[in-house]
């Protein structure tokens, strides 16, 4: 992931090994970093539970919230491709129990096909 992609806010591919090792207090018993996302300072880690949304906040990005979100809760999902003129792809998630989207960035090196996968494995599950 290069400087102007983390600038720009989008999400580039890290290795599942070094997210669980980096996230490994998160984890549950057994639970494995399937794939693993970062997006300038927070992550998006999939895992063979769930959905975990890691979001660093404030300047010295101390604080952290982690937002788990369990595949089962949700109820569809979209992908749009990188085009000629915009150059990212995007996530957006419908979870259960909220009016809002989830929407998320990924830069060209990300294969949102490859996303889409991961989320029709385990959502379909």
């Amino acid at each position: 992931m290069g400087l102007m992609d983390g600038i720009m806010g989008n999400a580039g591919q890290v290795e599942p090994a070094r997210a669980q090792q980096e996230y490994q207090r998160l984890l549950g018993n057994g639970e494995q970093v399937y794939s693993a996302y970062i997006l300038v300072r927070d992550a998006m880690l999939f895992t063979n539970r769930r959905l975990i949304l890691i979001d660093k906040q404030g300047l010295s990005g101390r604080k952290v919230s982690y937002h788990s979100i369990p595949y089962r809760s949700i109820t569809h999902f979209a992908v749009e491709t990188a085009g000629t003129f915009d150059l990212d792809a995007e996530l957006v998630l419908w979870i259960a129990g909220t009016d809002t989207p989830l929407q998320k960035k990924f830069n060209r090196q990300v294969d949102i096909y490859e996303v889409q996968g991961i989320l029709s494995h385990f959502v379909g599950a």
